[in-house]
């Protein structure tokens, strides 16, 4: 962290008091919209403490999930409400064709089946 901001002090918390103090939100995420949602809602006030200082004015940043945490809803497994802050849903892509992973995550191999002039 030091790299990046090395004129701030990074704290990783889950204290809603930590949010309210902070200058700055970060919001990581890995994994679903459901989940992400009932973890923040597992630490007593901390949604609210990160909404409170949003809508303060507080700069946010949010990261994967914590991104789509921003919409209205989740409709990824179940409805998930969010923080309501851009009005919409974030949906699970379905491939036309079953056999695509999505999201695509890794590398793939090349395969040269000819030669390209």
């Amino acid at each position: 962290m030091r790299a990046v901001a090395p004129e701030a002090e990074v704290l990783i918390s889950g204290d809603p008091a930590a949010i309210d103090a902070a200058d700055r939100i970060v919001l990581p995420g890995d994994g679903a919209f459901p989940a992400c949602r009932r973890a923040l809602g597992s630490y007593g006030g901390l949604f609210e403490a990160i909404s409170e200082g949003v809508r303060a004015g507080k700069p946010f940043l949010g990261i994967c999930v914590g991104m789509q945490m921003l919409a209205t809803w989740g409709r990824e497994y179940e409805d998930t409400e969010g923080f309501g802050w851009i009005g919409g849903e974030v949906v699970r892509i379905t491939p036309a064709d079953p056999a695509l992973k999505v999201p695509h995550m890794g590398w793939n191999d090349l395969v040269i089946d000819h030669d390209h002039p």
